[in-house]
């Protein structure tokens, strides 16, 4: 769950290696698939609004439930909710049920928690590689290519520091098209953008690990289209945005650390809640995830809101 950025004050060290740090939190420690203890724990990445980045829980979950599967079963889909605030400065504790273990499929079910109370549940399902049909939805033609849009520093001239890191500090470089929304939303208001991403340097070839960063990285700007129908900006003065719950289906394998295309586009906002979808490209077009996802909006009153979108 995430407020709506704000210029931040905190004694905080920068991270110095964001992706290391990445790293560190899909790291847990606890048992593995051939014990029947499935309690794990995990850190967080420090930020600077002290609240836990849901993609960060949500991919440790995910880590979590595969520890206990037999080799070569990988995540396939994940749904999950996020119930609290969780504390930045303190563990999680993840608990995974073997909910089913079948010839081709496995369900797990993760819930985190601190302290004892639960922050985020998830139900997920993981399969063995079969053959069967195969189609997908192409890429967009005519998106600008990432090295054709300037970079994540370049678009925060003027912020205070400690709200830069906010984005300097995470372990993904994003390249919004047609720009990004974090201090005024200028373009056209539409329910709908695209944003290349990928995660600032190599991080090996494990395929598992390449699936949980994915999740990691799909709940960064997946909120963004709804903001940016309504002509709204992340520094709109009293905006409060929440991440309610998140659903993911991994098609194909891919990496992140390579350009990867994220096309987002909200079908409808109604009574305080916003409904994102988007699907994730390789560069050269592979369709590899799904992404939904519902959050929470509050826009406070006199906050005038751009014409409906067409």
């Amino acid at each position: 769950m995430t407020d709506a950025f704000q210029t931040v004050e905190t004694d905080a060290e920068p991270e110095a290696d964001p992706v290391a740090s990445m790293l560190a939190v899909l790291d847990l420690t606890g048992s593995d698939a051939r014990t029947t203890e499935d309690i794990f724990t995990g850190v967080s990445q420090r930020m600077p609004l002290g609240r836990v980045y849901g993609g960060q829980v949500l991919a440790q979950s995910i880590v979590a439930a595969s520890r206990t599967l037999p080799e070569n079963r990988s995540v396939h889909s994940m749904h999950g909710y996020f119930l609290r605030p969780g504390d930045a400065s303190k563990g999680i504790t993840f608990a995974v049920d073997r909910i089913h273990d079948g010839r081709s499929f496995s369900t797990r079910r993760t819930q985190a928690f601190q302290e004892g109370v639960p922050i985020f549940s998830m139900i997920a399902s993981f399969q063995d590689e079969d053959p069967g049909l195969d189609h997908q939805e192409p890429m967009p033609e005519g998106v600008p290519a990432p090295e054709d849009l300037p970079d994540i520093e370049a678009q925060l001239e003027g912020l205070h520091p400690m709200t830069k890191r906010l984005f300097l500090d995470r372990p993904a470089d994003l390249r919004h098209v047609p720009s990004p929304i974090y201090l005024t939303a200028d373009e056209e208001a539409t329910p709908r953008q695209a944003v290349w991403m990928k995660v600032r340097r190599p991080i090996g070839d494990d395929p598992d690990l390449h699936r949980a960063a994915l999740a990691y990285l799909s709940d960064l700007t997946i909120q963004e289209s709804i903001l940016r129908a309504h002509g709204l900006a992340w520094a709109t003065p009293g905006l409060k945005v929440a991440s309610l719950d998140h659903a993911m289906w991994w098609h194909r394998a891919g990496r992140v650390d390579e350009w990867m295309l994220y096309v987002q586009e909200s079908p409808s906002a109604r009574g305080g809640r916003g409904l994102s979808s988007g699907r994730i490209y390789s560069r050269d077009g592979v369709l590899l995830a799904s992404v939904a996802q519902e959050i929470m909006v509050r826009v406070p009153d006199g906050v005038r809101l751009a014409d409906q979108p067409r």
